[in-house]
């Protein structure tokens, strides 16, 4: 059920790597299998069906000159499928709470995610953790637009001043902020 793709040439050359454990969360069909491909793969798949279980890819990135490896872990966004997802919380460095823009009531679902994830990640200060808030689907007509930008700030201001950012697997729009770059 997991995936592995990384070319670990850092790692043979003697370069030392930091591992962040990143899990992105949200109700099925918000994207998060989309999202997770154009980040590592830089690509879009129209037939991507829904993760059953966890799944997971590897990144390797640079920051400010430190050499760092992306563990990115998909979750199941089904309820039925909370056994198997709830066990690979635990060890995660940053947590992604995604939401479709044209899709309220998974907007409406991130306190569930991210209570979810608190709980079973054990997490002793959650208003320290690095939560990411993501709106998917950017790239549907604006009449399709279910929650407002504005809102979803308010919201991740609320919940602990979480970095918020609003993109499109589909067309990449503002990948470049979501790689961290």
């Amino acid at each position: 059920m997991s995936s592995f793709n990384s070319q670990n040439n850092s790692s043979r050359l003697g370069i030392k790597k930091i591992l962040l454990k990143v899990v992105i969360l949200g109700d099925g069909g918000v994207g998060k299998s989309c999202l997770m491909n154009r980040f590592v793969n830089n690509q879009f798949d129209s037939h991507s069906c829904h993760t059953v279980g966890v799944e997971f890819f590897n990144k390797d990135i640079e920051i400010f000159g430190e050499s760092y490896t992306l563990q990115i872990w998909d979750t199941a966004g089904q309820e039925r499928f909370k056994s198997l997802r709830t066990p690979f919380y635990r060890g995660t460095d940053v947590c992604m709470l995604t939401y479709a823009i044209n899709d309220r009531q998974s907007f409406a679902n991130l306190t569930t995610w991210k209570d979810e994830f608190i709980y079973y990640a054990d997490i002793k200060n959650p208003e320290q953790y690095p939560f990411l808030v993501i709106g998917n689907k950017l790239d549907i007509p604006d009449d399709k637009r279910e929650v407002e930008t504005s809102d979803a700030k308010c919201w991740s201001k609320e919940n602990g001043a979480f970095p918020f950012i609003e993109t499109s697997a589909k067309d990449a729009t503002n990948e470049k902020r979501l790689n961290l770059k």
